[in-house]
């Protein structure tokens, strides 16, 4: 008994894992025998196997055993038995990401069709449905697609941890890539154990919550970990791809580009502030200069080439002439000396945006460049130059990389999005009308009123605000924040904060609200020809908000002034829809639904006033706030709903997930890519004569689903205090994942809660409700009313409809992560007898019944039949996050019970924080 990992059964190409995982199981067991003693690795090892009888039998035996295990462990063997099995888990994911990139290779090299969600195969399926060069090229220079960084706080790793992490897995890669020696697999042996035992050592828990600006730096690891690189690397080998299918080389427009909120979100969070917005925008901007900075000088190391072997072009000899560089050494080399002049300029330029000094010295002084495009054209001139002169194959290395670099993150790396809620820009423009044109009484007017008056001022060239009249603290931070942004503009373009959204959208006078605040600071210029400087974005979020959603714009788009707003932005529109709102707002299905019917209104809608969508997809980590595979959720969206055009949120831990590993965050990026062309050119009636008949069977579903859902969370006397005592939503309070607080206002109301750890305490008792509660209740009574017929529908909706088989695929992974007979431990915690058998018993039933017309529904004998991959992860993972969620139970048990000691508060958060990287997309 030599390892803490268990080992499933798998299939002989599964063995490499199975090796990776005893491999570090074996290291981690020696680790905590040699810091903690061999009673230490007895105790985890005893746990491990109790908890595993408990998982595959359910035996009543071995529950006993283990709450008797439990009771026993003092305060320090908790905390150590607890981060024995974080650590185990971690290093299960590092050889599970580890295992995908082997297995992916492994297809490439064998020559395997295409798989499902690459490039390969979407550029297939374009090539034999017809399309043509002309729609191809059309397709990429219309499209935006891009992925939106947040910092919405289930991601409770630390950077420490993460880089550690990476280390690790660098070494078991090489093991996998490499024939190595005895003395080199020694070598890496030891330093994989380096690098466990500085796991062990090093704390898992941060010692303060994180401030925004902490948030900032987490976020653009992720650049240096993968987009930096990889993102010119998506586009090379698209490229690449679209000459050897069309024939010719293609140059792509730079689509496929990056988003962030942190530190631009400030809906709810009262520590992003104008200073703040103004760090996030100039670190951003420093990373970008960085890079560049390194990359000529990497540049200058390579392009060795001599005059006396190669000529160049007029252009290059003028920068040549132009380079401060005069070394003898390197009269010869032009290439060399004309990367000085630019490296020179580089870096005054890096200098004139407020950075730190660049990390080589350039040599002499330079004119900075004016923008983006002067420094693409110097880096033209070297292209060119090259490729006249026979080294068009050196073009395609660093410079090539380096040229589409500059394109995709210009001198700004990523568009940073300004958010606040709608309650607040009311109350703003209120004391604007108040104090500055003598109107009381906003907040009162019908909606009709409300338009007239803030169409009236925005029309009007004076200002609202007077420089002699001192407001409400609110107030002053708002404006402070809008001229932060019109500052921002002008020292870094208009590129690094582009949009500006508007949380909890209900009406036309929200989205103006906003207008008139952006025209106190000259981001919105009146007159007979309007013009707008950064979109203003809606974001529907509740159940009705998102009914009401088509019905809004309309009446926005009727607005003659606000079409010419429009079309100083490109008369290009977007929404945004939330989803993890929606779903609190309403359950799993119904908030699918909505936001499907949704973006099926605001296509008719758009269409019918001939302005171009854009949607926004605010999804969060797990099934319950619009998680699940990327390609899939592209691919269901409603027909003309895509064309080209699409955000999508990255938050929590799925941005650790995503793109730690750049292999792996380049294969999410290609899949992003190949969804929204799928999506965007192929099949996009999918249902043709059933559409009806489809959208009336899940309008009843819906409806079904809804009333369970809210007659158990919403209209249940006792159900918040259920869910405070079976979940570890008041403690999770205390882990310092995130600067935002976990309620918008002080309540004890569901209502109040913030989506995300409202999910993300379901997800820490695995009962996982917001990511199926209603389902089951919803499809029983429509087999009741629709007898055999009805289920048979069901079975051909499933086979025939992308919305229905994201909807259940998700439905499907969520119900394999929650275990309900873990759920009872939990709801063992609710002191009242009646209320706890009540509620959890409502709840037993539901999840029984969801996977019992999941199962009928799409045909598969057991839970993930169909995806082998998901089943095979959560095998692996299962017998360390179990003993986790045992060890939670009993912690909070003495915690609740008066054992104040700091100990078992921090047992608690590790188990938090272990179970949370177990499950992945857990918030």
């Amino acid at each position: 008994m030599n390892t803490l990992i268990h080992s499933a059964p798998s299939m002989d190409k599964d063995l490499p894992l199975k090796e990776d995982i005893r491999l570090l199981g074996r290291i981690l067991g020696d680790t905590v025998r040699e810091q903690d003693g061999q009673a230490a690795f007895d105790l985890v090892e005893n746990i491990r196997q109790t908890a595993l009888r408990f998982h595959r039998a359910r035996e009543s035996r071995a529950k006993i055993e283990l709450e008797t295990i439990l009771a026993k462990l003092d305060h320090e063997e908790s905390i150590s038995v607890v981060r024995a099995f974080s650590f185990f888990s971690q290093l299960a994911n590092i050889a599970e990401d580890l295992h995908h990139n082997r297995r992916r290779r492994a297809h490439q090299i064998a020559g395997s069709a295409p798989q499902e969600g690459s490039m390969a195969l979407a550029l297939e399926r374009v090539r034999e449905a017809g399309i043509t060069r002309e729609e191809i090229t059309a397709f990429f220079n219309h499209s935006l697609i891009s992925p939106v960084l947040t910092a919405h706080p289930t991601e409770v790793q630390r950077k420490s941890i993460l880089d550690c992490q990476r280390q690790i897995s660098r070494l078991l890669d090489e093991r996998t890539r490499m024939q190595l020696t005895p003395d080199e697999l020694a070598d890496n042996d030891e330093a994989l154990r380096r690098l466990v035992l500085s796991l062990w050592q090093t704390r898992i828990l941060r010692a303060a919550r994180l401030s925004v600006k902490d948030e900032i730096e987490n976020g653009l690891a992720f650049y240096r970990y993968t987009f930096l690189r990889e993102l010119p690397n998506v586009y090379g080998h698209l490229e690449d791809a679209l000459a050897a299918l069309l024939g010719d080389k293609i140059a792509l427009p730079p689509f496929l580009r990056m988003g962030s909120w942190i530190g631009g979100d400030r809906d709810g969070n009262p520590f992003v502030t104008n200073e703040v917005m103004l760090y996030a925008v100039r670190r951003q901007s420093s990373m970008a200069m960085d890079f560049y900075l390194d990359e000529i000088h990497q540049l200058g190391m390579e392009l060795s080439q001599s005059r006396r072997l190669v000529n160049v072009t007029p252009a290059l000899e003028e920068l040549v002439a132009a380079s401060p560089d005069k070394s003898d050494h390197r009269l010869d080399e032009p290439y060399r000396r004309a990367l000085v002049g630019v490296y020179s300029r580089l870096a005054a330029t890096s200098k004139s945006l407020d950075h730190h000094p660049a990390e080589r010295r350039p040599i002499g002084n330079a004119a900075p460049y004016a923008d983006c495009t002067e420094f693409a054209r110097d880096l033209d001139i070297l292209t060119d130059s090259l490729e006249q002169n026979g080294a068009a194959l050196i073009v395609r290395g660093r410079l090539r990389n380096l040229r589409r670099a500059l394109d995709v993150f210009g001198f700004h790396l990523s568009a940073l999005d300004m958010r606040q809620h709608s309650s607040i820009h009311e109350q703003v423009v209120d004391e604007l009308f108040r104090r500055g044109a003598d109107r009381e009484g906003y907040p009162g007017l019908l909606e009709s009123e409300r338009e007239l008056w803030l169409l009236r001022e925005l029309e009007t060239p004076r200002p609202l605000r007077s420089m002699h009249i001192e407001y409400s603290e609110l107030v002053q931070k708002e404006l402070a924040i809008v001229d932060m942004a019109k500052e921002i503009h002008r020292r870094y373009g208009a590129a690094a904060l582009p949009n500006y959204i508007i949380s909890k959208t209900d009406g036309v006078s929200d989205i103006l609200e906003v207008a008139l605040l952006l025209k106190e600071a000259g981001l919105l210029h009146p007159g007979s020809e309007p013009r707008l400087a950064v979109n203003i974005i809606p974001l529907f979020e509740t159940i009705a908000d998102l009914r009401n959603s088509g019905a809004v714009m309309d009446a926005l788009f009727s607005l003659s002034y606000y079409r010419k707003l429009l079309a100083s932005r490109g008369n290009v529109q977007e929404v945004m829809l939330g989803y993890s709102d929606s779903n609190k707002d309403g359950g799993y299905l119904t908030s699918s639904w909505e936001l499907y019917k949704a973006e099926v209104e605001l296509v008719k809608v758009f269409a019918k006033h001939g302005v171009e969508l854009r949607l926004f997809h605010g999804r969060g980590g797990t099934v319950g706030r619009g998680g699940g595979p990327a390609y899939q959720a592209v691919r269901a969206q409603p027909p003309g709903s895509v064309n080209g055009q699409i955000r999508i949120t990255e938050q929590g831990e799925v941005i650790a997930s995503k793109y730690s590993d750049p292999e792996i965050g380049r294969r999410n990026l290609e899949t992003l890519i190949a969804a929204t062309m799928e999506a965007t050119l192929l099949d996009s009636d999918r249902l043709g004569g059933e559409t009806a008949t489809y959208h009336g069977v899940m309008e009843a579903l819906s409806a079904d689903a809804f009333h369970a859902y809210r007659s158990l969370v919403y209209d249940t006397p006792g159900f918040v205090q259920f869910y405070r005592a079976a979940t570890p939503i008041n403690e999770i309070a205390d882990l310092h994942i995130g600067s935002r607080p976990s309620s918008r206002k002080t309540s004890e109301n569901i209502e109040d809660l913030r989506a995300i750890p409202w999910v993300f305490s379901w997800s820490q008792s695995r009962i996982m409700l917001p990511g199926w509660y209603g389902f089951g209740t919803a499809v029983e009574k429509f087999v009741a009313r629709e007898g055999e017929e009805g289920l048979e529908l069901l079975h051909q909706m499933h086979r025939t409809w992308p919305f229905l088989q994201a909807t259940l695929s998700n439905m499907d992974m969520v119900l394999a992560k929650s275990d309900m007979s873990i759920a009872t431990r939990y709801a063992d915690l609710v002191s009242n007898a009646k209320l706890r058998e009540d509620i959890f018993g409502r709840i037993q039933a539901e999840w029984e019944r969801t996977v019992k017309y999941l199962l009928l529904i799409t045909g598969h004998p057991e839970l993930l039949k169909n995806n082998r991959t998901l089943a095979r992860s959560i095998r692996n993972r299962t017998p360390y996050i179990d003993p986790l969620n045992h060890l939670q139970v009993n912690l909070l048990r003495r915690f609740r019970a008066g054992d104040t000691d700091e100990r078992v508060k921090r047992g608690i958060l590790l188990t938090i924080n272990g179970i949370a990287a177990g499950l992945r997309n857990s918030g």
